[in-house]
């Protein structure tokens, strides 16, 4: 039984395989529509979500299995006192496999400790996001047709986004690849992440507080927003969260081809205007988000 609680117990090999599953899957649906009937998937949601949630939901349905489970702690016994681990030993022998979302990190890894079947981090706090770096993944891929040799920019909340903290992990496995941070001093990138992922395997990387400086340079943007349930201080978060704005007019000096991601929920980090420009990906991203999910879960189940 294998569970998926970081994106780095991915090989290289096997995200490449999950892209070319998840390519498959787009072009011929049909031949996978019954591929998870009588599969049962549990989504564990103490914490908020629309995407990732409905995204784990339709891929099943999609797969032909089943659905059950919570979307907020509230609805679940943790309301009354249970712990993650007796959540999940019940919940294990309802179902075929779990995609948990938690707000502390390292629930995932304690509820994969106890499950009886495979489990999904679905994001812990601001440490992970497996399953949304292989969204962004599938996107990049499809955008750029290679991992390799490309210079990212990350923008926003770099230090309590643990999607950021997930893709900068996944890109500095691959040649070439540059990437750049842009974020108030307040929001920097754990230096943690830059110890494990850019140093360790010799990334090339700037820090910068100006977007504009560096647009030119980028292939691909990612930005995020400033996240309001991350921080103790609401002061804090009133002061840094307008901190960059994308608007059509920074984008004057951008390339042609770059590529503009966002894992999403989007407050107004992106100007609107900007959805009409060909380089913005983020609605492409929540549709491959689905795609990318049904083969994960093919593959956790040993579907082939």
């Amino acid at each position: 039984m294998r569970h998926l609680i970081d994106i780095l117990q991915l090989t290289p090999e096997e995200i490449d395989e999950l892209v070319a599953k998840a390519t498959d899957i787009i072009n011929h649906p049909a031949a996978y529509a019954h591929k998870c009937d009588g599969k049962i998937l549990a989504t564990l949601f103490f914490e908020p979500s629309t995407r990732t949630r409905l995204s784990f939901e339709s891929a099943m349905l999609s797969l032909g299995g089943q659905v059950l489970g919570f979307s907020e702690a509230a609805s679940s016994s943790a309301a009354k006192g249970e712990s993650v681990a007796d959540t999940v030993r019940t919940v294990s022998c309802y179902s075929d496999i779990i995609a948990m979302r938690h707000p502390k990190e390292g629930a995932p890894l304690v509820a994969a400790m106890h499950s009886l079947v495979p489990v999904i981090n679905a994001g812990d706090g601001g440490h992970n996001h497996p399953t949304q770096t292989l969204t962004d993944l599938l996107t990049i891929h499809n955008e750029k047709g290679r991992f390799d040799h490309l210079t990212v920019g990350f923008c926003g909340d770099l230090k309590f986004g643990r999607t950021v903290h997930s893709l900068i992990s996944a890109m500095s496995r691959y040649e070439g690849t540059r990437v750049v941070l842009v974020s108030p001093e307040e929001l920097k990138l754990p230096s943690y992440v830059k110890t494990e992922a850019l140093k360790k395997n010799n990334i090339e990387y700037i820090q910068t507080t100006d977007l504009s400086s560096v647009m030119p340079e980028l292939d691909i943007l990612y930005m995020t927003r400033v996240q309001r349930e991350r921080f103790f201080n609401e002061e804090d978060y009133l002061r840094l969260k307008d901190s960059y704005i994308l608007t059509p007019d920074k984008l004057t000096n951008a390339k042609p081809d770059l590529s503009i991601l966002h894992p999403l929920p989007r407050v107004n980090e992106i100007s609107v205007a900007v959805d009409k420009d060909p380089r913005a990906c983020y609605f492409k991203q929540v549709r491959y988000g689905r795609y990318i999910r049904m083969a994960l879960i093919m593959k956790l189940l040993g579907i082939d």
